[in-house]
């Protein structure tokens, strides 16, 4: 007997130990015990004590640092949550944003930590992380070809879900599998399908939302106004959104992809000319990216343009109609690919043809390089002299590239504000400046987010203006940061990124939110804040 019984006092004093070592950290954290009372009153106690990791539970910094997507922010020196919720459950979230108040902490919201500045996970003032990553489920209904989706899901989940119900259906987002879908559908996702179908807002029929008295609301709950400001609006602003309502797309049974890279010594500058009046004005089924990168040729310094393509058709029509659009690119069908378009995404993400779709469902934990995002809105050609000094500056610079991304098609047809996203009509393509880099440190950083700067300052000549435009989902705070948050001190991010949207914005956050609970250094302002 007392040998049957070994295994299991050994368990109950190893249970033991652990709750006593729990108690010892939790007992001497007043931020912890407070919210755990208040959380206590509406989720039961274990519960409670599974989803919340103070900055002394053990576990605290692998929870932290699994959604950390940018490097930078990943130093000791960065600003850290007190606390980080991981609800299992909808009224969690509810209990969440109702205690966070009371024990007076500010609450960020992350999915899937994708925000280029950190945002999600990074604030001057004491804050908990409210993490979304375990709210992911997605049911697939083709009887009515929609989706509901978890905000705390990856897009790789969202299209693996989708190809698993139909090989003729996708949905426009974006390329990255890892990111997640509540930052992406809120700041108004897009991705290759976006001359097709427009954006992953375009899509969004329903939402559940937690207000700031921690209601959970559906559309018709929340009205249209709150609904309209959190599809491309930045949801953050105005609350927490637990899932999405979308519409899927149709996709034909074969797609075509293709990716042709071109140096100066060849005919880049042709191509890339060229490119700014084909790409936005093609077949609205072809999607041309076009990327711009400081290269290498025989030791010397050149620049590379490469145009990649997803097109909704085969191959033939696809070279037939290049042929006779853009012959300077020269395509020829060995150049393409024709495959599915499930396999058109796992190829945008960088997968070798034949992976199978299940890669989509790595989350990538702990992946961050160092980075820097900017962006742009481009309204009339760049003329080849400009791409001359453009390829001088770039080469100069030595590590800043430039993703445009052509517009037009669907995007012309949907009015500025019929979402809080505005860039439609008369923009031919959108901009981002990228740049990574490996070595950590104060004077790398300094460097290559200096040379971004340089480049986008470069570029002032032929972007948009009043205002210079931008995209919220590329965010970027040397745009400008709030400190008082007031309705002046937005406009200065708040206008590049929604234009004349931006007032509205402004009217449902007081509408919804007046004493400005949800922030963040680039959130909307109520009209009269109080904090």
């Amino acid at each position: 007997m007392p040998i049957l019984m070994a295994p299991r006092l050994l368990l109950l004093l190893l249970f033991l130990v652990s709750f006593n070592f729990s108690l010892s950290w939790a007992a001497s954290d007043p931020a912890y015990q407070s919210l755990f009372q208040c959380l206590s009153q509406s989720i039961p106690s274990d519960n409670v004590s599974s989803i919340l990791f103070s900055n002394s539970n053990p576990s605290y910094a692998s929870v932290l640092q699994a959604y950390i997507r940018n490097a930078r922010f990943n130093t000791s020196s960065t600003p850290k949550p007190v606390i980080i919720i991981t609800p299992l459950e909808e009224f969690h979230v509810s209990a969440a944003v109702i205690c966070s108040q009371k024990v007076g902490f500010r609450l960020k919201i992350r999915s899937g930590g994708h925000d280029y500045e950190g945002l999600s996970y990074v604030f001057d003032e004491p804050f908990f992380v409210l993490d979304m990553f375990n709210l992911r489920s997605i049911s697939v209904d083709m009887a009515d070809e929609s989706a509901w989706v978890g905000t705390g899901a990856t897009l790789g989940e969202l299209y693996y879900n989708i190809w698993e119900k139909s090989k003729v259906h996708g949905f426009p987002g974006g390329v990255c599998p890892t990111v997640g879908v509540g930052g992406h559908f809120s700041g108004a996702g897009y991705g290759t399908l976006l001359r097709k179908y427009g954006l992953t807002v375009d899509h969004i029929v329903d939402a559940k939302i937690v207000d700031v008295n921690g209601r959970i609301l559906d559309r018709k709950g929340m009205g249209e106004d709150l609904f309209w400001a959190i599809r491309g609006g930045g949801a953050a602003s105005f609350g927490v959104v637990l899932a999405y309502k979308i519409k899927l797309v149709p996709v034909p049974e074969t797609v075509t992809v293709f990716r042709l890279e071109r140096l100066l010594a060849d005919n880049a500058t042709d191509v890339a000319l060229k490119w700014q009046s084909v790409a936005p004005t093609t077949d609205d089924n072809l999607f041309m990216r076009m990327l711009l990168q400081p290269a290498t040729r025989n030791r010397q310094r050149t620049l590379r343009v490469t145009v990649i393509a997803l097109y909704l058709g085969d191959a033939n029509s696809l070279v037939a109609l290049l042929g006779k659009e853009f012959p300077e690119l020269s395509l020829k069908k060995e150049n393409c690919t024709e495959t599915t378009w499930i396999d058109s995404v796992l190829w945008w993400a960088n997968f070798d043809f034949g992976t199978s779709p299940t890669a989509l469902l790595d989350r990538n934990l702990n992946d961050a390089d160092f980075l820097k995002r900017k962006s742009d809105y481009v309204q009339t050609p760049i003329p080849r002299d400009g791409l001359e000094s453009l390829w001088e500056k770039m080469i100069e610079l030595g590590k800043v590239g430039l993703v445009f991304n052509a517009y037009g098609g669907r995007m012309n047809e949907i009015k500025a504000d019929e979402t809080p996203f505005p860039h439609r009509a008369g923009n031919l393509y959108k901009i981002q400046y990228s740049v990574n880099w490996d070595e950590p440190g104060n004077e790398a950083e300094k460097n290559y987010t200096t040379q971004s700067r340089t480049l986008h300052d470069f570029m002032t000549q032929f972007v948009s203006k009043n205002p210079r435009s931008a995209y919220l989902n590329y965010r970027d705070i040397d745009i400008g940061v709030a400190e008082n948050w007031t309705v002046e001190e937005g406009k200065v991010y708040g206008e590049s990124y929604f234009n004349d949207n931006y007032e509205r914005l402004v009217d449902v956050k007081t509408a919804v939110d007046p004493k400005n609970f949800f922030r963040n250094e680039q959130s909307i302002p109520p009209r009269t804040t109080r904090t």
